[in-house]
């Protein structure tokens, strides 16, 4: 009989979790991002709320982005403005929030994914200041081998 109740008590537990799971995703409950940047780059803060509206957690710091990128193991040459760390991945630039959940998914082995320089409608420049431009940019993917392909292209 202790058994049974247990089982039944542990099942009504996963019930009630699974029930919960999106709430605390949409509470910004996702997984951790750690992001470095300047603490006067807009388009930086605008990227951290297109994470959080996704369901991620994000923690920021307003320096050490040239640290963190050279510590995660990101080549210089596809740099931006700031650099974050999600499940053992480096993060450059404006990477949109469905590549990461894409990569956390996949788990490839690479450094990471980036987007070069600051494209024009990417998460974080797609504001109204930039009047609804959209620049063609690809999401690379940087493996640890030094090889890059792109992981995903937006046109």
């Amino acid at each position: 009989m202790k058994r049974r109740r247990r089982l039944m008590l542990a099942a009504a537990l996963v019930a009630v979790l699974q029930l919960l799971s999106p709430v605390a995703a949409a509470q910004g409950r996702g997984p951790l991002v750690t992001v470095w940047k300047s603490p006067t780059c807009g388009c930086c803060k605008d990227w951290v709320r297109h994470l959080e509206a996704h369901g991620f957690e994000v923690r920021s710091h307003d320096t050490g982005n040239t640290d963190a990128r050279a510590r995660l193991g990101m080549p210089v040459a596809y740099g931006s403005c700031h650099t974050a760390q999600v499940g053992g991945y480096a993060i450059e630039g404006h990477v949109p929030a469905r590549e990461i959940s894409r990569l956390l998914k996949e788990r490839p082995d690479a450094v990471g994914l980036a987007v070069p320089s600051m494209p024009r409608g990417s998460p974080g420049m797609d504001g109204p200041e930039y009047g609804g431009h959209q620049d063609p940019y690809d999401v690379l993917l940087v493996r640890k081998d030094g090889r890059v392909t792109p992981y995903q292209s937006y046109r």
